[in-house]
């Protein structure tokens, strides 16, 4: 068995599942690690894994078997299919699950002999600036914590958490990009209300959003600090920030965390009992 290390170079790596999130892990490990093997449903898909530098297999147990990690990113409900289809190839492996919802329990009694992480990243991986959340149960050996410490890296950020912090994780962060998009286009439409083109505006507001993000990530001073520098008494801010306070656009914005946070426990509850419930597990309670 390869001797686990933080140098990912002599790592053979399996991604079952070339999606979106996939083919993102695909992309930024070529070139890093052995060998990236990719598994998918659809002739397209593996092609896609291809031309990003994969080798493309159809069989998710021959790819966990040769492997030395294995990153599950596969569809909620084809989950316990493929789960049947690794058990018994996984002993003595790293396997990361990024599938939403199903707890590092469930997994590692399915999983026997395997070292299991649960992780969330997000969809700006894609730039390498995911924020990516791992499951930290406190009993992980120090290599192996170390290798999926590096492999995630490759996609952003890393932040080690406790697993009942992962629901919301998913509400704040998972979702966080949607959010986001959604504030920039009102923002530019606000703009081409009062006549300025969306295509001069629209790049100006991601400018301003990266910048004024880049401020804050430098500084250890709570935003408020620079919303003060930029308001002046009487001037064009304070009147915006009025129009934020009378309709209630920062407990909007608290509202939408909160209510996909809930969301996010309820789809994680039902997911990881119906994974429990197809694969035989007895029922447990949280």
């Amino acid at each position: 068995m390869w001797l686990f290390q933080a140098d990912l170079s002599g790592l053979r790596v399996a991604v079952l599942g070339a999606g979106k999130i996939g083919s993102v892990f695909i992309e930024r490990l070529s070139g890093h690690v052995r060998e990236v093997l990719a598994t998918g449903r659809r002739p397209e898909t593996l092609a896609r894994a291809e031309e990003l530098g994969a080798t493309p297999l159809r069989d998710n147990a021959r790819a966990a078997s040769l492997a030395d990690v294995v990153i599950v990113s596969v569809k909620p409900h084809h989950l316990p299919e493929v789960l049947r289809e690794i058990h018994g190839h996984v002993s003595g492996k790293i396997v990361v699950s990024i599938v939403a919802g199903v707890r590092r329990a469930t997994l590692q009694e399915v999983l026997e002999g395997a070292t299991v992480f649960r992780a969330m990243p997000n969809i700006n991986a894609r730039v390498g600036g995911s924020a990516t959340a791992v499951a930290d149960s406190g009993d992980y050996d120090p290599k192996s914590r170390a290798v999926v410490e590096a492999l995630f890296s490759r996609l952003g950020s890393v932040y080690w958490v406790p697993e009942e912090w992962l629901d919301p994780w998913t509400g704040l962060v998972g979702s966080g990009p949607a959010y986001i998009a959604e504030i920039i286009d009102g923002l530019v439409l606000g703009a081409v209300s009062m006549g300025l083109p969306r295509e001069v505006v629209y790049r100006a507001v991601l400018d301003t959003l990266k910048a004024t993000a880049e401020l804050l990530a430098n500084s250890d001073r709570h935003p408020a600090v620079l919303r003060d520098e930029v308001t002046t008494p009487a001037g064009t801010t304070i009147h915006g920030l009025k129009k934020f306070e009378e309709m209630g656009v920062k407990a909007a914005l608290m509202s939408v965390v909160e209510a996909a946070s809930v969301r996010g426990k309820e789809l994680g509850d039902a997911i990881d009992a119906e994974v429990r419930r197809r694969l035989g597990l007895a029922r447990r309670e949280r």
